[in-house]
């Protein structure tokens, strides 16, 4: 579901491309969404910056026609986030998606958003949309559902960002690749 901080900013008509990240921080001030300092919206304009994109603000992409969410609406409880807290999420997720009609891209941000994007495309289309491997191999691929391309990359939040160079590095490529398709 759109977030509620979201609603009186946004044009459903206007979203060209949605970013899938994993799942939703314990601390809901710290999403996307959350406001000044929020850290996923921290993480995710640095990411669009290093990819040339000249965003301050989760704002801003909004204005550019790029919306950020989560594919598990509820914060992982262990390590991992469990199959039936994606199961749960589903439904919001498939309704959050059913309202941007001028969708040109989905980005898909780590095996998570993966994982329920393609129980997604199962339940609607009775295939999967992206085939299992590894994403720095799938990333050379081209899928798409429906007239949608659809981008796995990685996850675009967490510490793991500051470690893994390699992977922001990929991250921003996707980004450019995305921004491209959306620019008019």
């Amino acid at each position: 579901m759109i977030p509620q901080s979201a609603v009186k900013t946004i044009d459903p008509a206007s979203v060209y491309a949605v970013m899938i990240n994993e799942v939703v921080p314990k601390d809901p001030r710290q999403d996307f969404y959350g406001g000044s300092g929020a850290a996923y919206a921290e993480s995710a304009i640095s990411l669009f910056r290093q990819a040339d994109v000249d965003v301050s603000t989760v704002s801003e992409l909004l204005d550019r026609g790029v919306y950020l969410t989560n594919a598990v609406k509820y914060p992982k409880i262990g390590y991992a986030v469990e199959t039936s807290a994606i199961e749960r999420s589903l439904p919001l997720l498939e309704e959050e998606l059913s309202r941007f009609q001028n969708l040109r891209v989905i980005m898909l941000m780590g095996d998570t958003a993966k994982k329920s994007f393609n129980m997604l495309a199962k339940k609607q289309t009775g295939k999967n949309c992206i085939p299992s491997g590894a994403t720095y191999k799938l990333r050379a691929g081209e899928f798409y559902f429906g007239n949608v391309r659809v981008i796995p990359s990685y996850i675009m939040t967490g510490g793991n960002l500051l470690i893994e160079k390699s992977k922001t590095q990929m991250i921003t490529e996707d980004i450019k690749k995305m921004m491209e398709i959306i620019l008019p």
